[in-house]
């Protein structure tokens, strides 16, 4: 069942940005696209100089409640079940 929800949330994600909106989940993060810009590179097998072209990137922007959770310095308490 968890794997179903997770095949959900990433379609929807990938759909979102393929129309260029954003994903908001309070405390959690966000989900943009961001562009890269164009840049010279090299050719790591043959060392010549390449022009690569701008692209645009997903990226994922943690929310304050998820930052706060990694940077805790006790350890959470366990549930009861």
């Amino acid at each position: 069942e968890a794997n179903a929800v997770m095949d959900v949330f990433v379609e929807a994600v990938t759909e979102a940005l393929a129309e260029n909106d954003e994903i908001f989940l309070v405390g959690f993060g966000r989900f943009i696209k961001a562009k890269v810009k164009a840049r010279d590179g090299r050719n790591p097998k043959t060392g010549k100089a390449m022009k690569i072209p701008a692209y645009m990137q997903p990226r994922f922007k943690a929310g304050i409640k998820l930052k706060e959770a990694c940077n805790r310095t006790e350890k959470p308490k366990k549930r009861k079940n």
